[in-house]
């Protein structure tokens, strides 16, 4: 059995932690928990994120469990979510904590060993248990490193997942530069007056992708499934299953079921599932002083030690039309932001209706009913255990203070 869990660090990944597992967060094609049950040749049987998070539940994911619920009679690994796996270790029968240095990143534990407490979770470093077993990983510090290391993942992945037969060679009215891999899967398709810059990495569009033309692709750039590039110049970006995209897109990584279907700029920004940018959302991702960046977070603010950080925009947030999300921005889940004029706070907490005059919450039965029409348009609903997340994410923020 594998379970991936979300130390201290990574339940801090705000604003996504606050509505997701970190482990269903983009790197690179990949989603994280996608990565660790490929090189392990195992599927993730949970995810374990602390007692708000329980139940989380979505379409073709793992849900989030309570540790306390594991049967202890199997074979058990616990594995770090945000540390991204090279290799996997051969695991015998011991007990075994497995460290990259000196830092811990799972545990694996024989039938009949008690597994892990919440607090081991928070904290495994301060928990190494049995023999010391080293392993080869790239481990994440905060979620801008999936946008930072979100070119050179691209390239590596999309290279290795390459098949020559899925390169259709010329296309009508499409102009090739470079000699990086192109993948069309099938009903994926490219039209007439798009131009593909292939020289420092490759392009992959996955089932029923599209792109329309007139369009500039900069590689590596990844299409998800179903998802559509309306025209505009879009480069070293990852775009989920079932997004629409438009405009200026640039080292960025959207994961899935969103609306950027507009002009407007969007760079080194990491945005959720179910975002929606009206028209003309830009943001900016570079200080006038050319100084690093610093991200206000919930727990404080953190020097990125980058001249280029974009936004950070949670599940399901909203923007008005010609809505200007400043450098290092963090919008939180279930969150809208409208009203044009200056830019909006550098710091949003989720469920917030954020308008030029100022901030106010967001009502919890006004954000389901909107949810759910946006949702709906793509045969989707939200789930009973995603919305009781969400309910709980809204009291945590608004009653609890």
């Amino acid at each position: 059995m594998l379970y991936l869990f979300d130390d201290r660090r990574a339940r801090r990944w705000s604003p996504f932690s606050e509505s997701r597992p970190v482990g269903e967060l983009r790197f690179g094609a990949h989603l994280l928990r996608e990565r660790v049950e490929a090189v392990s040749g195992r599927p993730c049987d949970g995810h374990l994120c602390g007692g708000r998070m329980v139940g989380w539940d979505e379409p073709d994911a793992p849900s989030a469990l309570d540790v306390a619920s594991i049967d202890a009679s199997t074979h058990r690994v616990f594995w770090l979510s945000r540390a991204a796996p090279h290799s996997w270790p051969t695991l015998g029968d011991d007990v075994t904590t497995l460290q990259v240095g000196d830092t811990v990143v799972g545990w694996s534990l024989p039938p009949g060993v008690d597994s892990p407490t919440d607090e081991m979770l928070l904290a495994p470093t301060e928990h190494p248990i049995g023999k010391i077993q080293q392993v080869d990983v790239s481990l994440l510090a905060w979620p801008w490193s999936l946008v930072q290391e979100a070119g050179q993942r691209l390239s590596t992945d999309l290279t290795r997942l390459h098949d020559p037969a899925s390169d259709p060679g010329s296309l009508p009215g499409v102009h090739r530069i470079g000699s990086h891999p192109l993948h069309l899967a099938p009903g994926a398709a490219i039209e007439p007056g798009v131009v593909l810059d292939l020289r420092d990495g490759p392009l992959r569009l996955e089932a029923d992708a599209i792109i329309q033309g007139p369009a500039r692709i900069v590689g590596p750039v990844h299409l998800g499934s179903g998802s559509r590039i309306f025209g505009g110049h879009v480069a070293n970006s990852a775009i989920g299953p079932q997004s629409k995209v438009r405009g200026e897109i640039a080292d960025s990584v959207l994961l899935g079921y969103s609306n950027k279907a507009h002009d407007g700029y969007l760079g080194h920004a990491l945005v959720g599932r179910w975002v929606n940018l009206g028209a003309g959302t830009t943001n900016s991702d570079l200080k006038n002083s050319y100084g690093n960046v610093r991200v206000e977070l919930p727990h404080g603010r953190i020097d990125t030690n980058l001249m280029k950080v974009g936004v950070f925009l949670g599940d399901h947030v909203k923007t008005g039309i010609g809505t200007l999300l400043t450098t290092g921005g963090v919008v939180g889940a279930g969150t809208n932001v409208f009203g044009g004029g200056p830019a909006a706070p550098r710091h949003l907490p989720p469920f917030t209706w954020s308008a030029s005059g100022g901030t106010e919450p967001f009502l919890f039965g006004k954000f389901l009913e909107i949810a759910q029409a946006a949702m709906s348009r793509r045969g989707h609903a939200l789930s009973p255990g995603v919305e009781g997340v969400m309910r709980r994410l809204w009291q945590a923020v608004h009653e609890e203070r």
